[in-house]
């Protein structure tokens, strides 16, 4: 019987998310936290938080790695889920060559389906 869930596909703009950098734990918990975006689920703080000044539907995963935090940089779209950045956090706030590099590779991918 087949499944009347859809799936979107994950859009790689940049990055990925492999054992290492990322530990074995972390590693999983980026790809259930990405599955269920796929399968059309919101994610919510702590694990998900919006990125309004990156763009409309652009959100911030966080996924914490011992003592380490890593971003996934992402945008729902109605086709896709698009991956901008993947990156290790070091500081409280995102860094602006970050959101500038996101929102040029969004444009990308925008201007690469017309």
């Amino acid at each position: 019987m087949k499944s009347s869930v859809t799936s979107k596909p994950l859009a790689w703009m940049h990055g990925e998310i492999k054992t290492p950098p990322f530990g074995v734990a972390a590693r999983i918990e980026a790809g259930y936290l990405l599955r269920r975006l796929q399968s059309g689920n919101s994610i919510g703080p702590p694990s998900s938080k919006p990125m309004p000044g990156i763009g409309v539907r652009c959100h911030e995963l966080r996924v914490n790695d011992g003592s380490l935090s890593w971003r996934i940089i992402y945008r729902i779209d109605d086709d896709a889920i698009v991956i901008g950045e993947v990156f290790l956090k070091k500081t409280r706030s995102t860094p602006r060559h970050i959101i500038d590099t996101c929102r040029r590779r969004f444009r990308e991918y925008d201007n690469a389906g017309r």
